[in-house]
């Protein structure tokens, strides 16, 4: 069984993923692996291939159009009881979670920049209907939802697809952006994304697309080339509080910015993240939720994981730019 074992300098939790274990001559540089329909365990006709859904759409009782369904190589089990021990100074705890893979389309070959919209609506309505069900569940703590596109991004497989992890604790950096945002709201009472909202949309030069109750905007201190913050525009701390119309409207934006990133950057692989409220908090002043895409352009190397700086070739309103005039 998988189990989370604590760092005890930085107070870092790590998952020791033993399903997942591999000797020293497993770890070979990825590239991608192409598979057609037939070897695809995603695709239809390939359901048994998979652990037992847990939400499928099929409109009209017709086929699925999308499936969501426990990861076969979980990162985190959803048995099992929380269980705390330690080994002299260090704590470890029972690998209890969840992982899901949310299939997003039976097209293998589609890309959230060709699904048509209604198709990338519902992976965002998927991802709220999953946080729903998960939340009721009182071991769990926090719960990530993320998208990897292409092999240097980390998916293992092409077909569109994203996950969430549901953990029995609050990560790190978690921990690091409430306590960050907790202390701006102390000092001036407001939300302080909801002030970088007010103040790049008085700027202009940063943001790439406003539309919908929605923006897509190069941060002022990226990480990464072409990084991109999407976020809504009306506070909200919890992306389970979504409605509907703001659903559709984040599909639209999604579905362009994604499609300008093709044009502009030759179709790069990418990460997405969501970053939501706890699950046991309720609506938080303080908090506002969010999306990070970030294309995987360049590597984290030695001098970013010593010091913890990122260096960034690209400034943000020169990326802005460059996204704003790659047309739809």
């Amino acid at each position: 069984m998988p189990e989370l074992r604590k760092d005890p300098v930085i107070g870092r939790w790590v998952i020791i993923a033993t399903e997942r274990a591999r000797r020293p001559s497993d770890f070979v540089p990825e590239t991608a692996k192409p598979k057609g329909a037939a070897e695809c365990v995603f695709c239809p006709g390939n359901e048994g291939k998979t652990p037992p859904e847990v939400l499928a759409y099929r409109p009209h009782g017709g086929p699925w159009t999308l499936r969501a369904v426990p990861n076969k190589f979980p990162a985190l089990q959803i048995e099992g009881e929380l269980v705390p021990s330690g080994e002299g100074i260090y704590d470890r705890l029972a690998g209890v979670g969840a992982h899901e893979v949310i299939i997003e389309t039976p097209d293998h070959a589609a890309t959230l920049a060709t699904l048509p919209e209604a198709a990338v609506a519902d992976v965002f309505f998927a991802y709220r209907d999953r946080l729903v069900d998960l939340k009721k569940d009182p071991r769990f703590e926090y719960i990530l939802i993320f998208k990897n596109h292409g092999a240097a991004a980390g998916a293992s497989l092409e077909h569109p697809h994203s996950q969430l992890i549901a953990t029995p604790i609050l990560p790190k950096m978690v921990i690091e952006e409430l306590d960050g945002a907790a202390q701006y709201f102390r000092y001036k009472e407001r939300c302080v994304w909801c002030d970088i909202v007010r103040q790049e949309r008085r700027d202009g030069q940063r943001i790439i697309l406003d539309e919908g109750g929605f923006l897509a905007l190069a941060p002022f201190a990226p990480r990464f080339p072409f990084e991109t913050w999407v976020l809504p525009a009306a506070h909200q701390s919890s992306y389970e509080q979504i409605q509907p119309n703001e659903v559709e409207a984040l599909a639209r934006l999604m579905r362009r910015l994604t499609g300008r990133v093709n044009r502009v950057l030759g179709e790069p692989p990418y990460n997405y993240i969501i970053h939501t409220a706890p699950l046991r908090e309720g609506p938080l002043q303080h908090f506002h939720w969010h999306l990070e895409f970030m294309p995987k352009l360049t590597r984290v190397a030695g001098f970013e994981w010593g010091t913890g700086f990122f260096i960034n070739p690209t400034p943000p309103e020169a990326a802005a730019r460059f996204l704003r005039e790659g047309g739809d």
